[in-house]
């Protein structure tokens, strides 16, 4: 292991980590533009295993802009945009590379024949840009996922607005899956101390996103006693959407597709459950079904709560979309981030403006709601969704159990961080809170 690293993992104060090299090398998950065209042959729906495209090896450092900071990773973790990337779909991310190239300067350095992706880090700052004053040489991190240009005026109004905003590990080079990644320092938060790093690098990227759907201006600002429809309520976004309703006071309502998510779901706090295959949800294709089974789960959802959702958070997307549309009262709201079952949403538009219902587009997170989200972490209000954790070789493993939605919440990947366990500052707030509580995905 190269002299900076192995300071790193002594915990060496920032001189020390200041006189080591940076290495001209790490290793990393990335991807191949030479791969672009494996999947081509497969037919539409059949399986792209993305454990054919994710690799791990060597890549090269990049020089560090002004207004970066480079992070030694401790953990990081697999969101579904690692598995769109890996699939070359709905288009290859190297597109974004390019584009993101040709505003020159520094953003040349993200077109390369290699993409390393990963848009979750816990991890430690080694070195900082010119540029960079609020952070320092051996600050412990997480990283907002969001890559903003602070020269544009809309970033500052609402960053997730700016038309150069990017998911970065994503729509950028250098990502989270990787023994080191590059980060504009506007991305940086402080690591919440009493969580690992594992549990650390788990939280940004799908519980900012909730928190903005859920609670941030934008979305659908839930209230005191609102009944929330949550489909897949034990995935990254869904586990911590349920987390977010019952802090806030409301009745999470979720939904998923076995047993022994229905245990997680209860785990995590849902006071109402539906298994979908126990009331006949198998994927709307037509508006017809999607009127049809939006009944049957309205039915479930009144036999148990007493009353229609306020709320449907949806980010399945195709097969559910209709389902939420008709499933929420009157006045109420669906509120969407992502179409992980397919873009094309098929609903019977007179149940939504009849019934004067609203569809609230939401996207990431600004790094305001990153933050209100991180200290939620902080004071101990929200727990890690951490279910697994792999070490970085294995990364394609990991990657896969997600898109065959084997997993529960999230999984998190050991990069620098030589075991789990590590990284705790404030020992006296996990002793209060308790290592059950939060875990509450890896104790079912």
């Amino acid at each position: 292991m190269e002299s900076l690293s192995t300071a790193v993992l002594a915990a060496a104060p920032a001189d020390e980590l200041l006189r080591a090299a940076i290495p001209a090398q790490y290793t990393a998950a990335h991807l191949r533009i030479e791969d672009t065209k494996i999947f081509d042959a497969v037919a539409d729906g059949d399986d792209r295993d993305v454990s054919r495209s994710l690799h791990v090896g060597e890549v090269p450092m990049p020089q560090l802009a002004p207004d970066e900071a480079l992070v030694a990773v401790m953990a990081s973790s697999i969101n579904y945009n690692t598995v769109w990337s890996a699939t070359f779909e709905p288009l290859p991310t190297f597109d974004f590379l390019r584009r993101y190239a040709r505003e020159g300067a520094f953003a040349q350095r993200h077109d390369q024949p290699f993409h390393v992706v990963g848009s979750d880090a816990a991890g430690v700052v080694v070195r900082t840009g010119a540029g960079v004053t609020r952070w320092r040489c051996g600050d412990h991190v997480i990283i907002s996922p969001v890559q903003v240009d602070d020269h544009e005026p809309m970033t500052h109004a609402d960053s997730m607005l700016g038309a150069r905003q990017r998911a970065w590990g994503y729509e950028t080079n250098y990502g989270g899956l990787a023994q080191y990644a590059v980060v504009k320092a506007s991305q940086l938060l402080t690591k919440p101390g009493h969580l690992t790093w594992e549990e650390s690098a788990v939280t940004m990227l799908t519980a900012a996103t909730a928190y903005r759907m859920l609670i941030g201006s934008k979305g659908a600002r839930i209230k005191l006693g609102d009944i929330v429809l949550i489909w897949g309520a034990t995935g990254g976004l869904g586990a911590y959407a349920v987390q977010l309703v019952k802090n806030a006071g409301g009745i999470p309502v979720g939904v998923v597709g076995s047993r022994d998510k229905e245990k997680a779901a209860r785990a995590l706090g849902c006071d109402v459950v539906i298994n979908r295959h126990d009331i006949g949800l198998t994927g709307a294709r037509t508006t017809q079904e999607a009127v049809e089974q939006g009944k049957r789960l309205g039915s479930a959802v009144r036999e148990q709560v007493g009353e229609d959702p306020h709320v449907a958070f949806d980010y399945v997307g195709k097969e559910t979309f209709g389902l939420s549309v008709f499933a929420v009262r009157r006045g109420g709201t669906v509120v969407t981030c992502g179409s992980s079952t397919g873009y094309e949403h098929l609903y019977d538009n007179r149940y939504l403006w009849m019934n004067s219902k609203r569809i609230i587009g939401s996207h990431g997170a600004n790094l305001q709601e990153h933050a209100e989200c991180s200290r939620l972490f902080s004071l101990g209000k929200i727990m890690p969704a951490l279910s697994a954790v792999f070490p970085l070789a294995d990364v394609a493993k990991a990657a896969r159990l997600v898109q065959t939605n084997r997993h529960t919440g999230k999984v998190g990947v050991l990069c620098l961080a030589p075991q789990e366990g590590l990284g705790v500052t404030d020992p006296e707030l996990r002793a209060r809170i308790g290592e059950a509580r939060l875990n509450p995905l890896r104790t079912v």
